[in-house]
């Protein structure tokens, strides 16, 4: 895996700029920095990259409806949610349906069924209500796609292809200081596209689920 400086100075390189042991050491290392970081955002927002995948487990209180997913952040995607105790996948409940649930009739208590997304902590993670409220100890196991926090660490590892934030980050940088004798920004960002489609289409066919097709 390439590091955050490993993939600023491949788009330095791109560039015919000189290369840095550090993404601080330039102001101009410091720019393709924060492209880089654009670029990761995109490509992590593109598909359900394996590498991203993750599960948060909870365990829950009796009594209790809502709880934090630890790490989760908000730009995750849910791939499922399993009550692990009771060995059933939960359903999706929209919000409306939840406050019915909690404010107009008697409030159930059993086995948690149902799941909805509501509010964040203080530290920035998704709190989910879960229904009927947990009359014991639970465990729910959430499979997520979680993007990775922004760069900053020199020796952090990009976990979605390096190759694809690289071309992206070096369009977004030929944009911004205009076209010179090389590619240009148009050109690049055709040759990510393509290099995308290609990267979710070899990782797709590893996964059966992901390239099949229903009729609507």
């Amino acid at each position: 895996m390439a590091t955050y400086v490993d993939v600023v100075n491949n788009v330095l390189t791109r560039l015919r700029e000189p290369v840095v042991t550090s993404v601080q050491d330039t102001t101009y290392a410091k720019l393709i920095g924060l492209f880089v970081n654009d670029a990761k955002r995109e490509v992590e927002d593109a598909y359900d990259w394996n590498a991203l995948g993750a599960t948060v487990t909870l365990t829950t209180v009796s009594g209790t409806y809502n709880y934090t997913l630890t790490d989760s952040k908000t730009r995750f995607r849910t791939i499922d949610v399993l009550n692990d105790s009771s060995n059933f996948r939960m359903q999706y409940a929209t919000t409306r349906w939840m406050n019915e649930q909690f404010l107009l009739v008697e409030p159930v208590q059993g086995t948690p069924y149902y799941y909805n997304f509501n509010g964040v902590s203080n530290d920035g993670d998704t709190q989910v209500d879960v229904f009927p409220i947990p009359n014991g100890a639970y465990t729910v196991r959430f499979n997520l796609t979680i993007p990775q926090d922004d760069l900053s660490s020199n020796t952090t590892k990009l976990l979605v292809p390096s190759h694809l934030v690289e071309q992206l980050a070096y369009s977004k940088a030929i944009a911004e200081r205009g076209e010179d004798a090389g590619v240009s920004s148009a050109e690049a960002y055709s040759i990510y596209l393509n290099s995308l489609a290609n990267a979710i289409a070899i990782e797709a066919n590893h996964y059966d689920e992901k390239v099949e097709w229903m009729a609507s």
